[in-house]
C-alpha cells in the first residue's frame, strides 16, 4: 500500500506525546496536523513533532486529512466524534469511545450514512504478550474458558498527574479510565458479555493533589472509586473484576483464565508486553518463552525498565484495513460494547441490580506475528 492516510490530532495533552512519537513505527498512516481549543499547546506540540498547528474547525476541512484522532477528556469524546464524521473524515478515540451505548449508537449511524469507519483506543490488546494468550485459548490450550480474575488497584493519578481533576468526574473513575483495556481484553479473549452486577463505593469524597505543580489543592470526587464486579460472558464463563483507586498495595495478578484443562497468567492488560505464566491441568506453572512478536519487544525505557510501548497500532491497522477493504480490530463494535459493559456495572453499582447488555459484538481478528509485522513501516 504505497498511500499513507493522512492523520490530525484534536487534544495536545499528555497522552498525545505518544502518540505522535510511536506513529512513524507503522506503515499506512502519517500525522500531519494537530488542534486544540488552547492554541498554545497545539502549537507546542506542532513544533516539538514538525507538524501543522491547526484550529479545530480547520483541521475537520483539511483536505489532506484522512483520520481525525480524538485525544479530548472523555466528557466531550461523543460531541467531537460526531463533530469529525459530520465533516466527512473517519474518527479513532481515546478510550472511553463514549459514556453511553445511547451516544455510540449514534455515532454510528453518522459513520454507516457516510462510509465512514469508527475506531477505538484501547489497543494494547494487539500486544505480543495478549496475542500469546490469545493463540493459547484459539489453539485449545486451556480448554474452555470457565472462570477468572481481575484486579486493578492503586492509589489514584492525584499522585503523578498534573490536573487529575477529570479523573474524579463522572465518566472517569476506575472503571472507565482503566477498566478498557481489562474489558477489551477479556472480549478479545473470550467474547462478549451477557450482563453484569456490581457493588460500588466513594470512600473519600476529596482528594488531595500531590503530584505537582497543584500539590496540596484538594478536588471533589463525584464518581465511584471502589467498583467489584462480575461478568458473565455469553459462552457462560464468569469473571470477577475489582477496579479501585483507594487501594495502597495488593497482592493480586492482574489477570487470570481459568479453563477447562489449564489457567494462564495474564500481563497487565495496560501494557503491550510483559510475561504469560501458563500451567496444563497440575502440572507446575511455567513462564512461556517470549514469542517472536514485534509488538511484545521493550522499545522504551520506564520506572520499571524497558517496556512495549506500540500505541497507534490499532489506529494504523485502522488505516491498512481501510486500503485492503477488511474490518479493523479496535472497531466500534468492540469499543461500544466494552462501553456497555462497564456503564453496566456502575448502573449495578447504583441500583444493585444485574444488568443485562444492550449490544454483542464479534471477537476481533487474532494478530499472529506476520499480521503485526506487516503493520510496520519498512526501516529505511
Amino acid at each position: 500500500m504505497a498511500k499513507k492516510l493522512g492523520i490530525g490530532v484534536i487534544g495536545c495533552g499528555n497522552i498525545s506525546k505518544a502518540y505522535f512519537s510511536l506513529a512513524p513505527l507503522f506503515r499506512g498512516i502519517e500525522m500531519r496536523a494537530c488542534a486544540d481549543i488552547n492554541m498554545d499547546a497545539a502549537k507546542a506540540r506542532a513544533k516539538e513533532f514538525k507538524l501543522r498547528a491547526e484550529t479545530v474547525d480547520d483541521l475537520l476541512k483539511a483536505d489532506d486529512i484522512d483520520i481525525i484522532v480524538n485525544l479530548t477528556i472523555p466528557a466531550v469524546h461523543y460531541e467531537v466524534s460526531k463533530q469529525v464524521l459530520d465533516a466527512g473524515k473517519h474518527v479513532y478515540s481515546e478510550k472511553p469511545f463514549v459514556l453511553s451505548v445511547k451516544e455510540g449508537l449514534d455515532l454510528k449511524k453518522r459513520a454507516e450514512a457516510k462510509g465512514l469507519r469508527i475506531g477505538s483506543a484501547p489497543d494494547t490488546f494487539l500486544g505480543g504478550a495478549h496475542q500469546l494468550v490469545r493463540e493459547l485459548i484459539d489453539t485449545g490450550k486451556l480448554g474452555k474458558i470457565t472462570s477468572g480474575t481481575c484486579h486493578v488497584m492503586g492509589h489514584g493519578m492525584e499522585h503523578w498527574h498534573p490536573n487529575p481533576d477529570f479523573f474524579f468526574q463522572p465518566g472517569a473513575g476506575p472503571v472507565l479510565d482503566i477498566g478498557p483495556y481489562y474489558i477489551t481484553n477479556l472480549i478479545q479473549l473470550i467474547g462478549p458479555v451477557k450482563q453484569v452486577a456490581a457493588f460500588a463505593s466513594t470512600p473519600a469524597k476529596e482528594r488531595t493533589i500531590s503530584s505537582k505543580p497543584r500539590a496540596g489543592e484538594k478536588i471533589p470526587v463525584n464518581t465511584p472509586t471502589t467498583i467489584h464486579g462480575l461478568l458473565e460472558f455469553e459462552n457462560g464463563a464468569v469473571i470477577t473484576l475489582n477496579t479501585s483507586w483507594d487501594v495502597w498495595a495488593h497482592g493480586h495478578a492482574p489477570m487470570e483464565l481459568y479453563g477447562e484443562t489449564g489457567t494462564v497468567f495474564v500481563p497487565d492488560p495496560n501494557f503491550f508486553g510483559g510475561d504469560v505464566r501458563f500451567t496444563e491441568d497440575s502440572k507446575p506453572v511455567k513462564k512461556l518463552p517470549k514469542w517472536k512478536h514485534p509488538f511484545g519487544v521493550p522499545n522504551e525505557m520506564h520506572s520499571q525498565g524497558m517496556m512495549a510501548n506500540y500505541r497507534t497500532a490499532g489506529l494504523a491497522d485502522m488505516a491498512v484495513a481501510i486500503a485492503e477493504g477488511r474490518p479493523h480490530r479496535c472497531s466500534m463494535e468492540l469499543a461500544l460494547h466494552a462501553v456497555d459493559v462497564m456503564t453496566g456495572l456502575l448502573r449495578s453499582g447504583e441500583t444493585g441490580k444485574f444488568v443485562a447488555m444492550q449490544t454483542s459484538c464479534e471477537r476481533p481478528a487474532a494478530l499472529g506475528v506476520e499480521e503485526a509485522k506487516a503493520l510496520l513501516a519498512k526501516k529505511k
